[in-house]
């Protein structure tokens, strides 16, 4: 009789946001009346910039033409996108990457789950606590989390490197030796981010101990403080021991469109086998690329009008997330976030637990937020709040908040 990956049996209940969906649908069939207003999960609601929508429609129009038809895409992307994402994103700041370092797909939740396939089972992996679950889940489901401890919440082989008050939500290096190493800035859930300089001690961490860190830098749009790095290759050594991840649905709200890249740099290299190499074998293999149409829009948000729409777009959420910052510290809440990011991560009152404040909030408010403990353990007694709204929702919502005390 065939097997199944025995991993995922050690998965812990649904998806988080699954969870969220299935409570907030029966609140909703029991007070059909109630107008719910939605903070919780950090999906756009504004539509596509001018450019990028202008720029999809004229690559329809080629595909229904003979000779501008497109068919599989190459295997890394489309040169013209990766150009693009060379020149702005990283050539601008100082930084080089090479076109064959760009892979492109469909979204960094695809790629930060999918690149686990290059390493062995045997690593030891290293994750923030609060951390976006889909970081852990993917290692249960590789076979390197271990079991699961229900009094800790933690499983026995991963390790955990808390993000709290006490060290401004920025993890400590471990005490344990890790091998693959996962850092988010700015971060999700908790909306904060990490100087250069502590940035670069992770390099030179990693570097030392021969760990690869894989760095999701999905938010750094959202980055407003000067000393802030957009990408990890801003630090020294970095194309020797990293890995990162790049998404356009927060900067260009792609969330429905789906397009992302990873760079995999030639010098990232474990012994005499190169992670490029085993990356580009991968995609090749078990991906056919993004689609032309999504490829050209992408390379849209590159172009003058495209950057300012798109920069247009990350203020208007940032604005809401101004909004909520002020706005709970008025009433009385203490805030983090929010500032080079568009999460508010807030202390839940009254010591009340994740998810005590979740049916609060949804019961008395009508609003649906994120429980902090669905991102860890270390996430207990916070709760997230997105900016990703629109200005009318996020303004209710906060004088909803204001008048439930």
């Amino acid at each position: 009789m065939f097997s199944i990956n025995e991993n995922y049996l050690k998965l812990q209940g649904s998806y988080l946001f699954s969870n969220i969906a299935s409570k907030v649908r029966a609140y909703q069939a029991a007070h059909p009346e109630n107008e719910i207003i939605r903070l919780g999960i950090g999906d756009v609601t504004l539509p596509l910039a001018p450019a990028v929508i202008e720029a999809m429609h004229k690559a329809v129009d080629e595909m229904s033409v003979q000779e501008t038809f497109r068919g599989y895409a190459p295997d890394l992307g489309y040169e013209f996108l990766r150009s693009a994402i060379r020149d702005h994103d990283y050539k601008a700041r100082g930084v080089d990457i090479a076109l064959d370092e760009i892979f492109i797909s469909d979204g960094a939740k695809s790629d930060s789950g999918n690149i686990g396939d290059i390493f062995s089972e045997r690593n030891r992996v290293a994750i923030c606590d609060p951390v976006y679950p889909v970081y852990l889940d993917t290692n249960v489901m590789g076979g390197r989390a271990g079991s699961f401890d229900q009094a800790t919440g933690r499983y026995s082989d991963v390790i955990y490197m808390p993000c709290t008050e006490a060290n401004g939500f920025l993890p400590d290096l471990p005490e344990e030796r890790p091998d693959m190493i996962y850092l988010c800035f700015p971060n999700n859930p908790t909306g904060m981010t990490i100087p250069k300089e502590a940035l670069q001690r992770w390099v030179d961490y990693a570097l030392q101990v021969g760990a690869v860190i894989i760095y999701d830098a999905a938010y750094e749009a959202y980055i407003a403080e000067p000393d802030m790095p957009h990408t990890i290759y801003e630090c020294d050594g970095a194309d020797r021991c990293a890995i990162e991840l790049r998404s356009f649905s927060k900067n260009a709200g792609f969330t429905g469109t789906r397009l992302g890249f990873t760079v995999v740099p030639k010098k990232l290299m474990c012994g005499d086998v190169s992670l490029n190499s085993l990356w580009a074998r991968r995609h090749g293999t078990k991906f056919n690329g993004a689609p032309y149409v999504i490829q050209r829009a992408g390379e849209a948000v590159y172009s003058e009008a495209g950057l300012a729409q798109t920069a247009a777009q990350v203020a208007y959420y940032m604005n809401n997330a101004a909004m909520i910052r002020e706005g709970l510290t008025s009433a009385g809440y203490t805030v983090y976030g929010g500032v080079n990011a568009p999460y508010i991560w807030l202390k839940t009152p009254d010591g009340m637990t994740s998810w005590e404040f979740f049916d609060y909030l949804l019961e008395n408010a009508n609003i649906v937020g994120t429980p902090g403990s669905g991102f860890g353990p270390s996430g207990e007694h916070f709760f997230r709040l997105t900016a990703f709204g629109s200005h009318e929702n996020t303004r209710a919502a906060i004088e909803r908040i204001r008048k439930m005390g």
